[in-house]
């Protein structure tokens, strides 16, 4: 099963299998492998060195990649390709599923709050005084918290019921919100998918760079979407579906 979740809008747990979906997977493995980028538009010799794939072999190291097989409106096959979080620092790249919020209005409202933070961070290291210092660490804490709660406000979820919803309203866990959540590829995938008035085939998720310090993602394997931040989330995205597209795996 590649993704599944609990909508607690109608009470059901939804799913999507990997069907079809694993052979476009490969395909774009070999594409990463080819063309060692992420601009799959452009000529070899012509894409941006920023979207290289020899980020994802350094300290960075190596992300998860996702494709979903959809049928479109007029009965053709489409293919939709994401990335988890961001690439580089970039937020979006053409042909890519974009996040689940407005990246301008996510850069507007870090800016100063960020620059606040590490102004704190500053004159912690300075402060002598123990009562200064607890106040210090208290107020940078507020302002994270504070930062994290109006990032998450942006994210905007859509359904196969045509529904929207945010990230809080959606999350099955409450306020205890994980950071990260929603920028994985299966929200990503999803949530073009339902805007684009597509009915999902299969989704398959696969690792490529580096392996992770954990040693719990090897390159070229394929993976199940995360129980530990986006499952959360699934079953609201998930509603709607269900039907003779998205059955079990053959």
């Amino acid at each position: 099963m590649a993704c599944r979740g609990f909508c607690r809008a109608c009470g059901r747990d939804h799913q999507l299998h990997e069907n079809g979906a694993r052979r476009h997977g490969l395909e774009l493995m070999e594409l990463l492998r080819t063309r060692r980028s992420l601009d799959l538009g452009a000529a070899a010799t012509d894409s941006a060195p920023r979207l290289s794939t020899d980020w994802l072999y350094g300290e960075a190291r190596g992300k998860m990649f996702g494709v979903l097989e959809c049928l479109a409106p007029d009965g053709s096959t489409r293919i939709l390709r994401a990335f988890s979080g961001q690439y580089n620092g970039l937020w979006e790249i053409d042909g890519w599923a974009p996040p689940l919020f407005d990246s301008r209005q996510l850069a507007a409202i870090t800016a100063a709050t960020e620059a606040e933070i590490k102004e704190l961070g500053a004159a912690l290291a300075y402060a002598g005084d123990p009562e200064d210092r607890r106040t210090l660490r208290r107020r940078r804490r507020q302002l994270s918290q504070d930062l994290m709660r109006r990032i998450h406000g942006l994210y905007r979820l859509t359904n196969f019921h045509g529904r929207e919803a945010s990230l809080f309203a959606a999350a099955t866990n409450g306020s205890g919100i994980p950071t990260g959540t929603g920028d994985c590829c299966a929200p990503k995938l999803l949530n073009l998918a339902a805007r684009s008035n597509l009915v999902p085939l299969g989704l398959a998720e696969f690792f490529w760079g580096r392996s992770n310090r954990s040693g719990t993602r090897e390159e070229g394997r394929f993976y199940p979407s995360c129980a530990e931040k986006c499952a959360a989330i699934l079953g609201f995205m998930l509603c709607g579906v269900e039907g003779s597209h998205a059955g079990p795996a053959a």
